[in-house]
Order: structure tokens, then C-alpha cells, then sequence
């Protein structure tokens, strides 16, 4: 069903594959109920919500488009959601900003039912692909850096080197050391050794506990929140939400595009410059986004840490099944689950390390064309100062036709480019993000 011979790997690659992408990205079904719950949704209906619509759009991708790409509520779109949307719309609750995810949802699934966005994939110019993927190579490496405190806040230069002497540090460090030499000597499933191997230090130097035990049982206290698609329109109309749905649609758009771009590269899925199968992958993200609103959580999106999993050796949809398992499998062991996701030092040595795989693709830029070069410099220089993936693609898209018109090249330059470049433009200078 996976096709693992014609893609060079085997259920045990796949299976290494599928438990160190969950481990990379399980902080998420404690980190998004935090946020959310600052905006008033019951804590354990985003737990819930944040794993149901997880697994939806991780299945759909491995079971009908065959990626080992998994998909989860946005990191960035939740703070979107938790901090501009609720209470600065004219006092709107929750409740009415779920509906507006809800919209953008189905606008994206009809969408991603069109040609629409497997053109987009092939309008975006190759540099700028070639730039997205390192971009988002820096982008998760920092996050690993920053999550352990290697990197901290500095109140002049904004980020400087951390206490080096801090439990953390010191375990992320070894952690680090552990993972390269196992990647260094080719020894399958590294990543997820590595992720052990730091877990059992952990343990024993105190840093990991299990205080609230193993398990609990999941439940979703507020049941459905949206339940009625008419009455979620209604609110739209009601609130005049159009700017947060254009938001939620836009930013989901590109920050998933862009992601599968960049992973699908990596892996090395990416045929001419094309993504096979794109439709049913692209459904994946939209259809996790709208059944997540129903349920309580913000829009769903391709996770970058997936690229953990493809350096792991996983190629198809079978890692992504083994993700939904474990997804479904924390639902139950959210107290275990909560644990060893809070401490960032396990999993931050396979971010690292994917973010210098990922750099590799900056040699395939080419650097001699102005042009080309400077777009591309853009969108990798601005994914990890920014922490977004999607204003890094925002000021590539807006640059890369300026200067091709400059240099009169401008017919050159595919249409969908330069009317993404005004919306990303409309976007970033008049629409919070």
C-alpha cells in the first residue's frame, strides 16, 4: 500500500521514522491548550481538539497522498488567535473566532479541490523552494536553540549565548553530542536513539519526573463547539471577521505549502520541480483545520518537524500512520505525554540537526544571479528572525517580481506570483500577523 521498496525503506525505517517526528512535535498538545486557554477555551477541550484534528489531517496525508508528513494546529496561529483575534475584534469570544477558522477551513477545502494550489507549488520560482527549505532548516534549528536556553533573550542584540553551566543546557548539549556521533557513524534511527538516550539521562539526573503519573482520561467539556455551518457564517457576518478569515487563509496557505516544499525536497519526492500527488496532500491541512475548529482548536498545518521523521529515513505515508497512532495513544497518556514534551532538551538535538540537513539546499541557489540570489537571501534570512515561516515566504513572493521587473524580466515571472506578492503586501502592512 506504502510502496516502501519503490521508495528505498522498510516498516522498521518507517515505524523509527513515525516515533521521532510524534516525539519532535508532541509539545504541541500542551503548548496549544496553554494558548488557547489564555483566550478562554477549556483546557482539556483543546487537548482533546488539538489530537483529533491532528489525527485527521496526518491520516488523510499518509493515506491518500502517501507523505510522511504530519499535520497539527500552527504554532504562530494559535498565538494569532489567542492574542489578536479574541478581544481586539470588538470584544469577540472564542467561540465566534473558531467560527472564522471554520470558514477560512472550507474556503480552503474548496480550494485545495481546484487546481488552484498544485499551481501554486509550480508557479513558485525554484530559488525560491531552494530558499524556503533552508529557511526553514535555520528556523527549526534556532527553535531547538532557543526551547533549551543554548540561545536567550539579550536586551541589546536581541539573542546572545545562554548559561552553558544550566541543567538544560548541559543536557541538551550531551544529547547533541550523543545524536551526531550516532547520525556521524550512519547508524539507522539516530534521531530517535539520541531522543532516548537524553531521555534516560533525564531521568536520572532528576530533570524528568512523572509527578502526575502515567495516564487520564480524555474529554472534550464544551462537546461540539461548532456544530451549525450556517450559524458559524453568521458570526462572520455578525462580527465582520472577513480580515481574520483572509488571515487564517492566507498565512495556512503559504505556511503549509511552503512546509511540504520543503520536506518533500528533503525526502527527495519532488519530481521536475513538481509534487505528485499534491491535491490529495494539500486536502490534508484544510480538512484538519475545519474539523479542529468543531471541535476547539486553531487552524491545522504541516508541521516542519516532520523533517525530523525524513532524516529518521521516513518516505512514506506509513511514518504518518505510526504519528496518528501516537497521537491517539496520548489522548490517554496526556500526564507522560506532558512530561517528556516539557522538557525541550530531548527533542531539541534532532531539530538541530535536521536544520543542518535542510541548509543543504543553499547550494542549489543560484548565487551569481542578483535576482535570483537576493529573494531567496530574503526568505532565509527572515523565517528564523521572524519566527514565520510564512512572512519569509511573504517578502521572497514580494521581492522576486520587483526585481525581475527591474531587470526586465518580468514576463518571466508567473501571474500567480504577482498577485500573491500584492496580497502578501496588503497583508503584512495592514492586517495584524
Amino acid at each position: 500500500m506504502f510502496h516502501l521498496k519503490q521508495n528505498n525503506t522498510n516498516v522498521k525505517t518507517e515505524v523509527i521514522a513515525g516515533f521521532t517526528t510524534f516525539l519532535t512535535m508532541a509539545y504541541i498538545v500542551v503548548v496549544n491548550p496553554v494558548i488557547l486557554s489564555s483566550a478562554g477555551v477549556p483546557f482539556e477541550q483543546v487537548f482533546l481538539a488539538t489530537i483529533i484534528s491532528a489525527v485527521v489531517g496526518t491520516l488523510w496525508m499518509a493515506l491518500l497522498a502517501n507523505y510522511p508528513i504530519a499535520i497539527a494546529p500552527g504554532m504562530g496561529l494559535n498565538a494569532y488567535f489567542a492574542y489578536s483575534v479574541v478581544g481586539t475584534h470588538g470584544g469577540i469570544d472564542y467561540t465566534a473566532a473558531l467560527s472564522a477558522v471554520f470558514v477560512a477551513g472550507i474556503i480552503f477545502i474548496i480550494l485545495s479541490l481546484t487546481p488552484f494550489r498544485e499551481k501554486l507549488i509550480k508557479a513558485i520560482p525554484a530559488n525560491l523552494k531552494h530558499g524556503i527549505t533552508a529557511g526553514i532548516g535555520l528556523f527549526i534549528a534556532f527553535i531547538g536553540l532557543r526551547q533549551t536556553g543554548i540561545i536567550v533573550d539579550h536586551p541589546e542584540n536581541l539573542v546572545g549565548l545562554g548559561n552553558l553551566q544550566s541543567p538544560s543546557v548541559v543536557l541538551a548539549l550531551v544529547g547533541l553530542a550523543i545524536t551526531i556521533v550516532l547520525y556521524t557513524m550512519n547508524v539507522r534511527g539516530a534521531l530517535f536513539i539520541g531522543m532516548i538516550a537524553t531521555g534516560i539521562i533525564a531521568i536520572f539526573t532528576g530533570q524528568l519526573e512523572f509527578a502526575k503519573g502515567f495516564v487520564s482520561v480524555p474529554h472534550l467539556p464544551e462537546g461540539l463547539i461548532i456544530s451549525n455551518p450556517f450559524d458559524a457564517l453568521g458570526d462572520i457576518f455578525q462580527h465582520s471577521l472577513y480580515a481574520v478569515v483572509f488571515s487564517f487563509l492566507l498565512v495556512t496557505i503559504f505556511d503549509t505549502t511552503g512546509t511540504m516544499v520543503g520536506v518533500a525536497e528533503q525526502a527527495g519526492l519532488m519530481k521536475n520541480n513538481h509534487l505528485p500527488r499534491a491535491r490529495q496532500a494539500l486536502l490534508a491541512d484544510s480538512l484538519g483545520t475545519t474539523v479542529g475548529a468543531v471541535f476547539g482548536t486553531s487552524p491545522t498545518t504541516a508541521y516542519i518537524e516532520s523533517t525530523a521523521g525524513v532524516a529518521a529515513g521516513g518516505r512514506t505515508g506509513l511514518t504518518g500512520v505510526v504519528v496518528s497512532v501516537l497521537f491517539v495513544a496520548a489522548a490517554f497518556f496526556a500526564p507522560l505525554v506532558s512530561a517528556v514534551s516539557g522538557l525541550s532538551a530531548i527533542t531539541a538535538p534532532a531539530l538541530i540537526i535536521v536544520g543542518s540537513l535542510m541548509m543543504g539546499a543553499i547550494s542549489h541557489v543560484k548565487w551569481s544571479e542578483f535576482d535570483e540570489a537576493f529573494p531567496a537571501f530574503l526568505v532565509i534570512l527572515s523565517m528564523p528572525l521572524t519566527s514565520s515561516i510564512a512572512t519569509g515566504i511573504a517578502l521572497g513572493f514580494i521581492s522576486y517580481p520587483l526585481l525581475k521587473l527591474v531587470k526586465g524580466k518580468g514576463k518571466l515571472v508567473h501571474p500567480l506570483v504577482y498577485i500573491f506578492a500584492l496580497l502578501f503586501l496588503y497583508q503584512l502592512v495592514f492586517l495584524p500577523h
